[in-house]
């Protein structure tokens, strides 16, 4: 017994209620369990029971032993004393003056082998092997569930970058941008650079792409080299001009190319989210208007200027193919960067109809591909849409790996049917 699974007992009311009596022999009555509590205090708020002919309102705490009330001290701490019920596994040491409900001998064995299998199962999922039958209705609305808490989550984070910002959501955006096009493998690096360069001093060079590449490539100490190419030294002059115009000062962290393929080479990267700059103005701004995915993913459709035709790496000639941002790339910008952007500002000003927008946006892109979203399709979990795939990565995440399976809607339909 975990007081975990107690707390679910308890919530769920999956325990024998015929003949319910406290430790001093008084008949009692469960009218409403009460609300699970996240915070400080009780388990529960707002219970509402009644013991003998007396109805009582308030709150409710357990615990796996009765003794555990005097260990946690709970009885000198206010947040504990509206407490009507104590509920127990084992009343060892029984607090005087506090209704207390005993548990053990209440349950059904096949709810604990169920938990228990669901705890100790190594497979992908917990629950691999008994998710066949579950209803696609439920499936839906638990993913919504999932999409919304992940967008909720990551605005989290995105609200930590608005208060470093002044509230600048074009610079947060930037931010976010320069970390996706970096990968995993730079995106630290990459974010850094943004943050090193303002959005203001970005739009003061808008125009002339050779200078945004030069701050980014120089940012990232990719123009230290000795060159031959004419360009390589342009974009150097033109780094030490910004560099001491502007007081810039190098990243700490370099820049890696290990095991990466070449068209995601962070010269080419920089190089392409140089264009992107050049050829958009107040993005954000453009985004927030937008009510169309079709036309939003226009603003990304960029290719690196000529000299990246013939380039992966700066100073080194390569075949022919022109370094554009491809669709994968793109739907990757939207999923991990604009959408939950837009979710955040829709969070931060109370406005549902960029949160909704956010959501319907995410339907409209394809699903992704990697190794979680491949282990959810081999079990039949359909995985047709970025709504799916985000929400399938959330529940494996944070939800599967922890073992939450109390608080994850198949898993509690799953332990439910042991209780039928």
């Amino acid at each position: 017994m975990t007081e975990r699974l107690l707390q679910y007992i308890w919530q769920m009311q999956f325990f024998n209620k015929a003949g319910l009596v406290t430790t001093n022999n008084e008949p009692l009555q469960i009218i409403f369990p009460g609300n699970y509590n996240n915070n400080q205090g009780p388990d529960f708020l707002e219970t509402k029971i009644k013991i003998g002919n007396t109805i009582l309102v308030g709150n409710a705490e357990l615990h796996i032993k009765s003794s555990d009330w005097k260990n946690h001290k709970h009885s000198p701490d206010r947040h504990y004393k509206n407490v009507i019920i104590h509920v127990v596994w084992d009343d060892d040491v029984p607090v005087k003056n506090l209704p207390t409900l005993v548990l053990q001998n209440r349950v059904s064995k096949l709810l604990f082998d169920k938990y228990r299998d669901l705890m100790e199962n190594k497979d992908f999922i917990p629950c691999q092997n008994r998710i066949a039958g579950i209803d696609g209705l439920l499936w839906q609305s638990w993913k919504e569930r999932l999409l919304i808490e992940r967008l909720q989550r990551k605005s989290e984070e995105i609200f930590i970058h608005l208060t470093k910002t002044n509230n600048h959501w074009e610079e947060v955006l930037w931010w976010m941008i320069a970390g996706n096009f970096g990968g995993k493998v730079n995106k630290e690096c990459f974010e850094d650079i943004a943050k090193s360069i303002s959005i203001n001093i970005l739009a003061k060079h808008k125009k002339n792409i050779q200078q945004l590449e030069a701050l980014l490539l120089g940012q990232a100490g990719i123009l230290n080299d000795d060159f031959e190419e004419a360009y390589p030294k342009l974009l150097y002059r033109e780094y030490e001009f910004c560099k001491s115009k502007y007081n810039l000062r190098e990243i700490k962290i370099p820049v890696s190319s290990l095991r990466m393929r070449p068209s995601s080479f962070p010269a080419v990267r920089l190089a392409q989210l140089a264009m992107l700059i050049h050829c958009s103005l107040h993005l954000f701004s453009k985004i927030k208007e937008s009510n169309s995915l079709k036309e939003t993913r226009k603003l990304l459709d960029v290719t690196a200027n000529d000299y990246w035709h013939y380039h992966y790496v700066i100073g080194e000639l390569s075949s022919y193919k022109p370094k554009h941002v491809g669709a994968q790339m793109v739907d990757n910008i939207f999923i991990n960067t604009i959408i939950p952007v837009l979710f955040a500002y829709g969070q931060y000003h109370n406005e549902q109809l960029y949160k909704d927008r956010a959501v319907r946006w995410m339907e409209e892109i394809k699903a992704e591909e990697n190794l979680i979203t491949k282990k959810w399709s081999e079990m039949d979990v359909a995985n047709k849409t970025a709504f799916d795939s985000q929400s399938l990565i959330e529940l494996r995440n944070r939800y599967c790996l922890k073992r939450k399976c109390l608080d994850c809607v198949i898993g509690h339909t799953l332990l439910k049917k042991t209780t039928s």
